[in-house]
């Protein structure tokens, strides 16, 4: 997979978070949402790889997403 297609891939399951939207207010989700969520979701993984890099590592840790 080229970083290109990464890009537009979808980094959510949608059946898990509709499910859970529907048990936390019994409200739907529109599918539009899913695509907005893993575009906020690639650009914190952005962040925390920039982060693990400024820290000479490898491997992005849960410390860099803070």
């Amino acid at each position: 997979m080229t970083e290109g297609n990464a890009e537009k891939e979808v980094l959510i399951v949608a059946s898990k978070l509709k499910n859970y939207i529907r048990a936390k207010s019994g409200m739907n989700t529109s599918a539009a949402v899913i695509d907005v969520l893993s575009d906020k979701v690639r650009d914190l993984c952005d962040q925390a790889v920039e982060a693990a890099k400024r820290d000479g590592r490898k491997t992005v840790m849960d410390r860099d997403f803070s």
